[in-house]
């Protein structure tokens, strides 16, 4: 066994004359990188190869083809599923340019940016781009899961402001995509995660904005029932210059964790908005005057410090989700919620969410794209950290929230909440037409399956 997997390290070690990145073995320099920001994700692949341009991208594709290999792909490690020594894990972080045209409004940017560095370099030009609640993720994965930011229900999808994408495709190929070059592709790519191939670059629209009225409210748990009713019918006329999400919050007694949060149930209103500073704050007021918060950390705030509002952990840590989407919720549901969440239910979760969609996203964009469930009326999403003693409660206690709200829910999640290699899991993305046509690109541009790994949507084999 040992001289087998000796050859086989050898076989491996060759792809290093192809490219100008390197190839990492296990034990040595550089696979590290592997590690994924969920660190309850074993992922332990046969080799590291931190590709320096796309041609790197391309030789590893036709390498693992030639050896029966597949290849996966990851720069933070958000959004991370299991791999084992079969797989060859492309690592995007050096392919991190970020090129600003501030006439045109637009950026290239290379697949291994995050997104902090896109902020910091469009702001100086009074411009920004349309990013997730977290900053700290990576650029590529997070169009390509079509991404929901703070400003969703203002200007939609993330993926919904790309203009186009440089990708390597299964077989090797390298292309540019754009809505007239290679459309169906630019259609699988804002949605369809990895299952077309790997994206080196990407070209996006940038917003002219500078600031926003934005942050969060912490309330104490005992004022979570009165907030959480209110919040709901605050949310159902909301104009579409305006996000908001609750977030049921138990923060453990660290040194970054603000004392009057540290250690007790909070319930945080999360909001984001374009509008002008005193309709934005009449908006907020009505909340404001529900209960006293703990802190209030609403107000103008630069767009480049987007990532404050929902203020998402940045170090690896192991976790366990789960998400999903839901049509229009009742009061009777907001109850439900709070039985499993709220004061006296011994949640051991760390958050569980529920986000406000609608607005600009229920609207098809310019571009059709393979994002699915724009119709959904709310997200709901739960994490909880799996360290001793509260492990398996963390597991056991989110099917318990999950069968909570099963009569609201639609069975239906979104890509970027949904990290899984299981096909059941990942179809919940996606209706029928979307998981065919999918499948029948990914099988055109990967004829070998070099690609048919982690989270993405293809026929079985």
């Amino acid at each position: 066994m040992e001289l087998q997997t000796s050859a086989a390290d050898a076989t491996i070690a060759s792809l290093r004359a192809h490219l100008n990145g390197s190839v990492s073995l296990p034990g040595e320099p550089g696979y590290e990188l592997a590690t994924p920001w969920n660190l309850a994700i074993p992922v332990a692949p046969r080799a590291v190869v931190a590709v320096a341009d796309a041609d790197d991208v391309a030789a590893t594709m036709r390498f693992a083809a030639q050896h029966g290999l597949r290849v996966a792909v990851q720069r933070t490690g958000h959004g991370a599923v299991a791999l084992r020594d079969d797989v060859l894990l492309v690592h995007t972080g050096q392919l991190n340019g970020c090129f600003v045209d501030p006439l045109g409004r637009t950026a290239r940017v290379g697949a291994g940016t995050i997104w902090q560095d896109v902020l910091d370099a469009a702001a100086p030009h009074g411009l920004a781009p349309l990013t997730g609640s977290s900053a700290t993720v990576g650029v590529a994965g997070f169009l390509t899961g079509a991404g929901i930011g703070p400003l969703v229900r203002t200007y939609g999808l993330s993926s919904d402001q790309v203009r186009a994408f440089d990708v390597v495709t299964g077989d090797g190929e390298k292309l540019r995509v754009t809505p007239d070059e290679h459309a169906e592709l630019f259609w699988g790519l804002r949605g369809g995660k990895a299952t077309l191939g790997i994206v080196t670059a990407v070209e996006i629209d940038l917003l002219p904005i500078t600031q926003i009225y934005g942050g969060a409210l912490y309330f104490d748990g005992s004022d979570a029932v009165d907030v959480a009713h209110a919040w709901l019918d605050w949310c159902r006329d909301l104009p579409e210059h305006s996000s908001t999400s609750i977030a049921f919050l138990q923060l453990p007694a660290l040194p970054q964790v603000p004392p009057p949060l540290a250690g007790r149930l909070t319930l945080a209103v999360r909001f984001a908005s374009v509008a002008q500073e005193h309709e934005a704050e009449d908006l907020i007021a009505r909340l404001r005057a529900v209960a006293t918060p703990l802190i209030d950390a609403i107000g103008v705030m630069p767009y480049a410090a987007l990532s404050a509002i929902h203020a998402d952990p940045v170090d690896p840590m192991p976790v366990h989700e789960f998400s999903g989407l839901t049509g229009p919720l009742s009061h009777e549901a907001v109850d439900a919620l709070l039985a499993v969440a709220g004061p006296g239910s011994g949640s051991p979760q760390t958050v569980i969410e529920l986000r406000l969609l609608g607005g600009a996203l229920a609207r098809e964009p310019r571009h059709r794209s393979a994002f699915c469930h724009r119709d959904a009326s709310f997200a709901l999403m739960g994490a909880g950290v799996l360290t001793p003693p509260l492990a398996q409660s963390v597991v056991e206690h989110a099917l318990v929230v999950e069968q909570a709200m099963a009569a609201w829910t639609t069975g239906a999640t979104l890509p970027n909440f949904a990290a899984s290699a299981d096909p059941e899991r990942i179809a919940r993305s996606y209706d029928e037409d979307t998981v065919a046509w999918l499948s029948a690109l990914a099988n055109e541009h990967d004829p070998r399956g070099v690609l048919r790994i982690g989270q993405v949507v293809r026929t079985p084999a």
